[in-house]
Parts: C-alpha cells; structure tokens; sequence
C-alpha cells in the first residue's frame, strides 16, 4: 500500500467508522422480524442485502451481500440465530481500483460475495466484473480487512466461492457475466495455489446449462461437501421468476446431476434466488436466500431445509413431499439452544460519535473534506461539493459522488432530519434525498444576496431520452429549526415535508415513485452541494444535521 492510499485510508476509517459495532434494534424500529414468541417472519433483513452468503463459526453466524458501487463494501452481519441480524463491519473501506472508484459507477464494484472460515481466519471472495476476482481476509470478522488481492484478473467472473477440500487443495467455483465476458449460464471450477491468492490452471466448466433443456440464467453458485458428494447450490431462470437448483456430483469436476429444490410455487415470494446453506449446533439446517422488492431492494428470507435420505436437500416447506419447497411467511425459530435480544443493523443516527454508523455510505470513494463530525459536536457536517457539469450528465443528484446515503430499511417507514443551513454559500443546496434511477429531494438552498429558501428538485431516469429536472422554491419564510421528512408507504411512493417544530409536518413538492437503481434499491439520506458548478477547491459551504431517524 503507498503511503498515499494509506493516509487515505486512516481518515476513511476517522469518517466512516468502519470498526464500529451494530446496535441494539429500537422498540420503534421499521422491521423487525423476531415476533418474540419462538416464531419470525419473513423476510429477517427488510433491506438490499442481495446475493447473501452466510457460514457458522461455533455458535456465531456470519453474513456478507453485494454492496455493488457503494462505499464501503462488502457488509459483513453478525447473529446468534439467524433471525437477528446486527450490521458489524465492512470488509472494503475503499473500493479498488481507487482512482476508477473516485467517481460514481454505478452498477459496478462488488457483486455476489462468499464468506468461509479457514485456518482460523475468515475469507471472502468478491467479484468485481470489470476486474476479477479478489480476496480478503481477516481473523477477526468486526476487525480490519486485509487489502484486496486479485486472485482471478478478467473482465466478466462472477459469483465466486471456495471449497476446501478433504485433501488440502482449494477450488473456487464461478459464473459468468454476459454483459462483460459474452457468455453466461455456466459454472467454471478453477483449482487455486495452495495459498488460495491465486490460480492454478485456466478452469473447467463444470456445467453448462445452455445443454439443460428450459434452463437459463444460471449463476451465483456456492460450493459444499457433504457424505463424498460435491454440491453447488445455484439459483437459475433469472431473479424474479427464477428458482433454487441443486447439482451434486462425486468428482469435483462432475458430471453433475440436478434438481429443483425450491421455487416460488403458491405463494408472493418471488425468485426465491441466490443464498447460503448454513447449519446450527443442534445439527439443524437452513437457508438464506434474496427476494426481489423493487425500490425496497433484495431483502433476505430464511428457510427451513432438510436432508433427505437420498442426500437431497429440500428447501422450505414442501406439504406435498414432492422435494422441491416453497418459501416460508412465518417459522419456528432455529434451535440454538437459548433465545437472543432482538436485534437489527442500526438505522438512525444521532452523530454523538466520533464515527459514522455503519449503515451509511457513499455513492464513490469518500474524500475526509466532505464531512466532519467534529466540526460541530454532536452534528453531521456535510460540504458543498461543486458537482461538475460535465460529470452530471444533467441530474447532478444521480452522480454525484458525496451522497451519504443508506439502504430502505421497511415496506414503509419515516425518514427525519433536523438541518441548520447558516453556513451555506451562494448556489449550495444541501437536505434530504430519495435515490434510485428517479430522484427527489427536499433541503434549504442559499440565493445570491439572500438566506436560505426551502427547495423540492427531482430527476427522471436518466436512461431516458429526456431526463428533465424539476425545482420549487418555497415562498414561506424559512425558520429555524427546520425539520425536514420523506415519507415512504409500501408502495415506495415518497412524500417529502418539512416542519418548523418538529410535530406538525406540510408536505411539500411532489410525490416521488422511488424506483431501482443499476443492480440495487433505492436509498435514502443526506447531501450538500453546489449543483452544476464550476469544480472549485475548499473551504465550501455547509450545512449541518444535528441528527437522522428512520421509524413507522
């Protein structure tokens, strides 16, 4: 690492405060999933936590998901049972390359992840399709990652995971990304250097499904091994019509044979796609997997699964023993021999810490001049960052880069902040944002000659022929303190409102119908900015939020 990257990489960890721990779910928290009476309900992570991989290490149980171009990467979720689930680290401060990470790629970055415990340490393997394959390790999962090492260099792998087998070696199976490398539907199976950094020879597709009669889109494999056969579990037929497959073979390299051990069947989960096999001590087995919800994103559902006795899995319920299951609305809770606080990864922010929760990112690489929690204990200080009209492509709030943004975490719920704006300049505009392809916001905007005035803006799509912006000012006179809301129901239409007590809320701009962005969900959160301006070096203005809370 130069030391560039490093004194980087130390004021990442000052603003991010990517070794925090999670905290404790509030009473009044959007989702939680533990009905406290044994059972839970479905999905048990009501946010875009896609691609899920997940392993148990003694009675500690850990999750990693896609985290896509939004920094930091890789989260990594710890819980007890499978149920409660408390956000605990990132595994990738910065995205790397750097430099390609500066800017806003959306859509690129880390896709599906997979997480094993080995040696006494833990790894993960990510894949960034324009890159390849990395890895990181660490011995403690809510400590410090090691940097990225590219195991795998080239454009198009996808969805790697490794198997360690009983003989010492090391294989890592994949998928592949048409988008980058022109094919898809096969899984490659490449043997690794003892050290598991690199690879030992140019791989062999283990199966082809383009040879499957009515298979496609087959991906996101995840090895095991079990009573001498070889299993990957792979999700196919695409995310939202798709199903959970099967194969297994008694060589490595196949042939493989196959079922279909989970699909939608009767009831709205759709999918069912892409997950982990995952056992507790009292030798029970489930499995994680993502559902698409549109603008609330890939949330996690947990599913019963069983062994049958011809060493086929089962995944869900499946009334009618036919071997393929259907997903579960409610269950009984794993069996992990005591029961847990209820728990979830945190969502409010009050900014009394030194550090950010971990539930916030950006949108790039962050730089230490876009905010200060230190600047006005107690208060979240975000810059405005001129926002360069050649890098906008004309809806400067989709690039841009200083976004602090989180992931919808309900299928409805409030986002509240209280802003205080003297420190804006001329032209800078700062407040509260709704994120997808379509964009929204509400925040206080400083006029020439002028104090701050309140404004509503919003972008269409950008992938449209015409990705007109909207602006409003209020002629009411703005006073202080001012709280500003977006109001999300479960149909993701946002309604944006601002107060000046903090009780009595006036809906103000048009709804927004949040919508997806590249790959992700919307998200919601805070800015500051110059829009369209000509780049200009610091000191910016400011604005400064004293606190944000999610709730009903």
């Amino acid at each position: 690492m130069s030391p560039a990257v490093g004194i980087r990489r130390l004021a990442l960890v000052s603003i991010l405060g990517l070794a925090g721990a999670g905290t404790r779910l509030a009473a009044d928290a959007p989702w939680i999933p533990d009905l406290g009476d044994g059972t839970y309900k479905n999905p048990v992570l009501f946010a875009d936590y896609s691609d899920p991989d997940a392993i148990r290490v003694g009675d500690d149980f850990y999750l990693v998901s896609s985290s896509f171009h939004c920094v930091p990467g890789l989260p990594v979720l710890h819980s007890k049972d499978l149920v409660n689930w408390q956000l605990i680290n990132h595994a990738l401060p910065v995205q790397v390359p750097a430099d390609h990470f500066s800017a806003v790629r959306h859509g690129e970055g880390v896709w599906a992840p997979a997480i094993r415990f080995h040696a006494g340490k833990f790894w993960i393997y990510y894949p960034d399709p324009d890159f390849g394959i990395y890895v990181v390790k660490a011995t403690d999962p809510a400590g410090v990652w090691s940097a990225p090492v590219l195991v795998m260099g080239g454009k198009g792998l996808i969805d790697p995971c490794p198997l360690w087998d009983d003989d010492g070696r090391v294989y890592l199976v994949h998928g592949w990304a048409k988008s980058r490398s022109g094919i898809n539907n096969r899984l490659t199976v490449n043997r690794l250097a003892p050290d598991g950094l690199s690879a030992a020879d140019a791989g062999t597709v283990v199966i082809d499904a383009d040879k499957l009669p009515g298979w496609s889109t087959l991906e996101g494999p995840k090895f095991y091994k079990r009573h001498g056969y070889y299993y990957i579990f792979a999700p196919a037929g695409g995310v939202v019509p798709g199903y959970q497959a099967v194969f297994r073979a008694k060589s490595i390299y196949g042939p493989y044979e196959n079922r279909i051990v989970l699909a939608q069947g009767n009831t709205p989960i759709n999918g069912p796609h892409q997950g982990a096999w995952v056992d507790t001590p009292a030798g029970q087995d489930w499995f994680l997997h993502f559902q698409d919800r549109g603008a609330f994103g890939r949330v996690v559902h947990l599913e019963p699964m069983v062994w049958r006795s011809d060493d086929w899995p089962v995944i869900g319920s499946d009334t009618g023993h036919t071997g393929k299951g259907e997903p579960v609305l409610t269950c009984r809770k794993p069996d992990v021999g005591r029961r847990y606080p209820i728990a979830g990864p945190a969502t409010s922010d009050e900014f009394d810490s030194p550090v950010l929760g971990l539930q916030w990112q950006w949108q790039a690489n962050p730089r230490p001049e876009w905010a200060s929690l230190s600047a006005r204990p107690g208060s979240l200080r975000l810059y405005g960052v001129p926002e360069s009209p050649r890098e906008s492509g004309g809806n400067w709030l989709y690039n841009a880069p200083n976004l602090l943004l989180q992931k919808f975490p309900a299928p409805g719920f409030t986002a509240t902040t209280e802003i205080a704006a003297a420190g804006l300049g001329t032209g800078d505009c700062a407040g509260l944002a709704v994120i997808g392809y379509d964009c929204a916001w509400i925040g206080l905007q400083t006029a020439a000659g002028g104090g701050p005035v309140l404004t509503y803006g919003s972008f269409g799509d950008p992938r449209r022929p015409v990705n007109s912006g909207t602006m409003r000012f209020s002629q009411e006179r703005v006073r202080f303190p001012i709280y500003l809301r977006v109001a999300v129901d479960a149909h993701a239409l946002c309604r944006f409102s601002y107060s000046f007590d903090g009780d009595s809320f006036k809906e103000f701009g048009s709804p927004l119908q949040a919508s997806v962005d590249r790959w992700i969900g919307a998200k919601v959160g805070l800015f500051a900015a110059r829009p369209v301006s000509p780049v200009s070096a610091p000191p910016w203005g400011w604005a400064d939020f004293d606190w944000f809370r999610l709730g009903p």
